[in-house]
This record gives structure tokens, C-alpha cells and sequence, in this order.
């Protein structure tokens, strides 16, 4: 038992796996329930059917014999009661036997009396021990012939009346022949059919597959291509692809912000060690005793210095991490720009005179859209930059309107700078000239601040310079609603 055991479940193991492909499953699936309609149809075609045909012709034959008994009680004499059963024999095709109360055996078939065949050892003959009908079957010579027999309680006569099997026997087990081959045929079909609907749909689903196997290992540049004119499948492909397009964008900026990391503790460690290494030096060389008081004044001054430089340092790293990580820092107002632009001038007016600069700053009114406070830090950063690095000439802050923005420009005469340094200037730590830079106490993060400012705004800056001649730094600001209206 417990052989046949295993062997049964090895079997159901192998037909129903507990891993198999989608395609397998469906088939599976089809076969089995396809396989128990045909069984059901083939058990109920063979037994239900025929067992109702035998149920009918049974009732038939009762029926027939029940009237050709009550025929005969009326009719008393023998002679004329044999008369009567051949008549009933010839015009029913059937065979007709009569055992009355004194023994006497009257068989009568189509053609004419029918030599005894002891009819009284028949089965259903016998079974009217117990009842008053019986019936069955016999074959002989290859032909079916089915009895039906009952016995007249009053009257003690036995009419038994026999006939071949008829046509709708034959008819039956063509039906049934017939029923079993479509079945047949059905689940040949079916397993067809589910073997080409399962693959219409493995195969979308083993892209699928193959697809996010890929995203796994970190391929995000390949869409998924689905040939299928089912929605759901294509719904999926256009989400999955939405999805992978978000992984790799999330990933370029999770690496931008890693290198980005990199870059800052990089920079950081670099501009940061410095000033703290002066600041040291200058409080190491204070505590010496032998110092005189104008040396400790310009020890003190030193370290001063170094010390604002590292919290500049520090204050524009806190200004550009705020600015990058957070949108609300921007918050888009009207203001009058030029009345901006002349704040600024008289703050920075003293600087471009202590050397020699002309500083420009007239320039028509104009209302603007953005964020007064932020964009005067980008235009201090500018026009200080530009002081910085010209020796002579002029300092130019203008602006003219351009469709619905205004371009603002500062235009300085000073030593320009080299086309290869044009594209890294707006990066941090990034100096054209570091000793100058160092010594003017820049931090090297003014025109990263710039940028991340007017990109918070949606603008962009740009940069022209011609070496030895001038530089231009240029971006836009949107009009006002009143103003482009106008």
C-alpha cells in the first residue's frame, strides 16, 4: 500500500509540480477540467441515455402486452385467441407468447408460430414468481432481443411479448460513438487552444520577466517591448517603463548627489584645514612672551581675518545646502529692479572707487517677479566679483527688456577669463586664479550660490569673456504681470 503510495504521489508530483511555467499550469488546467466534461459527457451519453432508451422500450413492451392480455380475457375461446396473437404478431413485428392457466403455450413471431423454446425457464418468465411483469434480454445468432412478460392475477394468463432491438438502440450508441469522439476531439482542441492562448500570454510575461531581471543587475536604458494586443499587458509595460525610467532617474541623482558628496567633503576638508591651520599658527605665535604689542596686533588681526574667512566658508556652504534641498527658500514678489540695482551700487561704490573703477548702474525702472532678497545676493555676488577682478575701466550693471523677461547683464573691462576655465566657474571650490582669490578672502562658492539661486528660479546664467578684454555674466528675470501686460 504504502508502494503504491509514493508511486501515486510521484505521479501527481510530475503532472502538478509545485514550481512549473505559467504555460504548463494552463494547459494543465484546460486538460483537466475539458478531460471531466468529457468523461461526465462520455458516462452520461453511455449509462444515463441508454438506461432511459432501455427504461422506455421496457414500458413499450409492458404496455403492448398488458393490452394483448386484456384483448385475450375477453376473448375466451383458444382457437380465436391464437388468431388474434398471430394478428398481433404480424402487424407489431413482434414475437407474442401465450401460457394460460391450463399450461397451454401459444408462440406466434412475424412469420407464424415460433417452436417452443421453453419459454417457462426464461428469466422473465421466472421472475413473475415474485411479481406480476419481468423483463430482459437475449442474444442469438448476433441479434438482440428484448422480452417483457406479465402475469393477470384474475385470469392466471401469461403474455410475454418479445422484439428485436429497434433502430433508436442503434441510433443510441452512434449518438454515444459520436458524443465521445467530439469530446475526443474537444480536448485535442483545447489543449491546443490553451497551449496557444497560455503562450500569448507567457511570452509578454517572460519579457516581463527578462526586463526586471535586468533592472535587478542595474540596466535601467532598455524599455520593455511587448507585442500583445491585450490592455492589461500593455498597461504593465507602461508602468513597469514608467517605473524604470523614475529607478534610473532616482539612481543618476543619488550618484549626482554622491559625487556631489565626494566633491564637498573633498573641497570642504581642503578649504576648511587651511584657515584653521592659520588661526592656530597666529594663536600659537600669541602666546610667546617675547612678542611686542605691534606684533600682537597684527597676529590678532590675522587670525581674525582667517577666522571670518571660515565662517564666510561656512555660511555660504549652509546658504547653498538650504538653497539645493529646499524649494520654499524662493519666494517670487513684484519689485522695482532698478531700485535694487541702485542699493547695490551705493553699497559697492566705495570699493570700485578705492580702485579706480567706474561702477554703471543706470538704467530705466522696471517691475520684475522674483525673490528681491535672493536675487540681490546674486547681483552683489556679480558686480563684487567683477571688482574684484578688473584693475581699470568700468563695472556696467544693465538690463533691457526682452519679450516677456528682462536680461540683466554686468559687463566688467578687467582681465577676462581663459575659454577653458568658462564651463567650471560656476562650480564649487572652483578659482581661475586660487592665490588671488585666497588673498581677497573669496570662498570660491559666490557663482555656485548664483547658479542655485536663478536655477530655484528656473533661470539659467551665463558667461561670455574675451581674455584681457571684458567679461559678461548675463540671466533673466520674468516681467510682472503689470509690466508684460504692458
Amino acid at each position: 500500500m504504502s508502494r503504491f503510495g509514493n508511486a501515486f504521489g510521484r505521479v501527481t508530483a510530475w503532472i502538478f509540480p509545485s514550481r512549473a511555467s505559467t504555460q504548463r499550469w494552463m494547459v494543465l488546467t484546460f486538460v483537466l477540467f475539458v478531460g471531466i466534461a468529457v468523461v461526465a459527457v462520455s458516462l452520461y451519453v453511455t449509462l444515463v441515455v441508454r438506461s432511459e432508451v432501455e427504461a422506455t422500450l421496457r414500458h413499450s413492451l409492458m404496455r403492448q402486452a398488458l393490452l394483448i392480455a386484456e384483448e385475450l380475457e375477453r376473448e375466451p375461446d383458444f382457437d380465436r385467441r391464437t388468431e388474434r396473437v398471430a394478428a398481433v404478431a404480424r402487424l407489431t413485428a413482434s414475437r407474442v407468447t401465450i401460457i394460460d392457466s391450463t399450461g397451454v403455450i401459444v408462440d406466434e413471431g412475424p412469420a407464424g408460430p415460433v417452436d417452443t423454446d421453453e419459454p417457462l425457464t426464461r428469466p422473465e418468465i421466472r421472475a413473475l414468481e415474485n411479481a406480476v411483469s419481468g423483463f430482459s434480454r437475449r442474444s442469438e445468432g448476433g441479434q438482440t432481443t428484448w422480452f417483457a412478460a406479465i402475469r393477470r392475477e384474475d385470469s392466471g394468463l401469461i403474455v410475454r411479448v418479445g422484439t428485436t432491438e429497434p433502430a433508436l438502440f442503434a441510433l443510441t450508441e452512434r449518438l454515444r460513438n459520436t458524443v465521445i469522439v467530439a469530446m475526443l476531439l474537444a480536448l485535442f482542441l483545447s489543449v491546443i487552444g490553451s497551449w496557444i492562448a497560455a503562450r500569448r500570454i507567457t511570452e509578454p510575461l517572460e519579457t516581463i520577466r527578462d526586463s526586471a531581471r535586468r533592472v535587478s543587475e542595474g540596466h535601467f536604458n532598455q524599455a520593455i517591448t511587448i507585442d500583445s494586443r491585450a490592455a492589461e499587458f500593455q498597461d504593465l509595460a507602461s508602468s513597469l517603463n514608467r517605473m524604470s525610467d523614475a529607478f534610473r532617474e532616482k539612481i543618476v541623482h543619488l550618484q549626482r548627489l554622491a559625487a556631489l558628496q565626494n566633491e564637498f567633503l573633498g573641497n570642504v576638508s581642503h578649504e576648511v584645514r587651511n584657515p584653521i591651520f592659520a588661526v592656530g599658527g597666529y594663536l600659537e605665535a600669541l602666546s610667546s612672551s617675547t612678542l611686542t604689542a605691534e606684533q600682537r596686533r597684527f597676529y590678532a588681526e590675522k587670525g581674525l581675518a582667517n577666522l571670518e574667512r571660515l565662517n564666510n566658508l561656512f555660511n555660504d556652504l549652509i546658504e547653498i545646502a538650504r538653497l539645493e534641498y529646499r524649494e520654499d527658500m524662493i519666494k517670487p514678489a513684484d519689485f522695482d529692479l532698478q531700485e535694487l540695482v541702485e542699493e547695490i551700487s551705493d553699497m559697492l561704490q566705495s570699493k570700485a572707487e578705492d580702485k579706480g573703477l567706474e561702477l554703471i548702474t543706470d538704467n530705466p525702472g522696471v517691475v520684475v517677479r522674483a525673490d528681491r532678497s535672493r536675487i540681490r545676493q546674486v547681483l552683489v555676488n556679480l558686480i563684487d566679483n567683477a571688482i574684484a577682478y578688473s584693475d581699470e575701466g568700468t563695472v556696467r550693471c544693465r538690463f533691457r527688456r526682452h519679450l516677456n523677461k528682462v536680461r540683466i547683464e554686468v559687463v566688467d573691462t578687467g582681465r577676462g577669463i581663459p575659454e577653458e576655465h568658462l564651463e567650471k566657474v560656476f562650480e564649487r571650490f572652483y578659482r581661475v586664479d586660487p592665490d588671488r582669490s585666497r588673498k581677497s578672502g573669496g570662498t570660491g562658492l559666490g557663482l555656485s550660490i548664483v547658479r542655485q539661486i536663478l536655477h530655484a528660479h528656473g533661470e539659467t546664467i551665463h558667461v561670455e569673456s574675451t581674455v584681457g578684454r571684458s567679461t559678461r555674466f548675463w540671466f533673466e528675470l520674468p516681467l510682472a504681470g503689470s509690466a508684460a501686460s504692458a
